[in-house]
């Protein structure tokens, strides 16, 4: 427990120190030397946790997430940098947290704004040119849709919030007890459940993390996941899906850089491939990282060749849709969804799953589970027993 208070109180003045080191120190290089010695510390902090749980969770906070909004804030961009400059009990929540504020605004103002628009502008077609003209297309990530009229997009409802948690946190709790079970299954029926037993915790954590930041900070969060098994193509899964609060990062940390020099090299068009490749580069690398903290041994580079090869095949799949495919053939969302899953499920089996196996850090992860079982059935007597003492 002392360890994991001086960690955390590590990362605390760290990050106060980078918050007033941008007040002083202008962006760009100078600002990059400021936080460089940060990144560094926030590199190696993880390595003081043995628990898969509590440090695969610091590591994903602060090693990955934390150091790339550090380095976007160096250079003044990402969700550290605004002007006006946020206060620090903002900047060290958006720092550490996987969070992410909704820019969307209230769907109250949303209506009066486009009831004024709407007046203003009777003609429908005079409205929509006016508008694109105020409000251009943004520039996004090749696995995003463009929004052309982000304004007018309602927010998401967060009244199911609640019951969309309970419901995933009462099918991890059953999921967990057919481990007990796992020698009259099928190995392949095992990675299946492992495939579940990851994505519903990191939903309910990052979930669980996101409600709290929404309590303290009473902001609108953007969620971390938009159902992944809804997923019609690698584009979609990787681009609009999964860990969206990872994507958003990588864009700005990463595809922009890649596609401002690709645009100078093979032109604006054949830009967004390598800019692609390169992004899942830097992504296989760190979750190579993040499995060397939790598992504490040498890599076997099988997952950065999970990524590399989702990369690839996901360039494949971008360069078809515009050049072969484009508006001519749209598979069925019965038909592509289930190959969709199917491709990453089967590749996830091949390259991404057993490295974890070989370092038994499935084993390692129920024994946590039996641990924090444990404590809470003797916290849970301790206090029927002082309950009883009292009578």
């Amino acid at each position: 427990m002392n360890n994991f208070i001086n960690v955390w109180l590590s990362v605390f003045i760290s990050l106060c120190y980078c918050y007033y080191i941008g007040k002083f120190v202008p962006r760009g290089i100078p600002r990059l030397f400021g936080v460089l010695p940060i990144v560094c510390l926030f590199l190696l902090l993880p390595l003081n946790f043995s628990s898969i749980h509590l440090g695969g969770t610091f590591a994903f906070f602060i090693a990955w997430l934390a150091n790339f909004k550090l380095l976007l804030f160096a250079f003044g961009k990402g969700p550290l940098s605004s002007n006006p400059s946020i206060s620090l009990g903002h900047f060290i929540a958006f720092a550490c947290l996987p969070i992410k504020i909704q820019q969307n605004p209230p769907l109250d103002s949303l209506d009066k704004s486009q009831n004024t628009q709407n007046k203003s502008n009777p003609s429908p077609k005079s409205y929509s040119v006016a508008l694109n003209k105020e409000n251009p297309p943004e520039k996004t990530h090749p696995n995003r849709p463009i929004k052309e009229n982000p304004v007018l997009k309602r927010p998401r409802k967060g009244h199911k919030w609640p019951l969309n948690i309970t419901i995933k946190s009462i099918l991890l709790a059953m999921l967990i007890q057919l481990y007990d079970y796992s020698d009259k299954f099928h190995p392949w029926a095992i990675l299946c459940l492992y495939c579940f037993h990851i994505y519903l915790w990191l939903e309910i954590t990052l979930a669980l993390v996101a409600a709290l930041a929404r309590a303290m900070l009473r902001l609108e969060l953007e969620p971390q996941f938009n159902a992944p098994y809804l997923s019609t193509s690698l584009q979609d899964f990787w681009g609009k899906r999964w860990n969206i609060m990872v994507t958003s990062i990588l864009r700005q940390a990463v595809y922009e850089p890649f596609l401002n020099i690709a645009t100078h090299v093979v032109g604006h068009k054949w830009a967004p491939l390598p800019a692609i490749l390169g992004t899942f580069v830097v992504s296989a690398l760190m979750h190579e990282l993040m499995f060397y903290y939790v598992s504490h041994m040498k890599p076997t580079w099988e997952i950065t060749w999970f990524f590399l090869f989702h990369g690839v095949c996901l360039v494949v799949e971008i360069y078809l849709k515009k050049v072969v495919l484009y508006q001519k053939i749209r598979l069925p969302r019965l038909i592509s969804g289930p190959l969709a899953l199917g491709f990453l499920l089967v590749t996830g089996f091949w390259m991404f799953f057993p490295p974890l196996l070989r370092f038994k850090v499935d084993v390692r992860v129920l024994e946590e589970y039996t641990i924090f079982k444990d404590i809470f059935h003797a916290l849970k007597f301790k206090k029927y027993f002082q309950q009883w003492r009292t009578m």
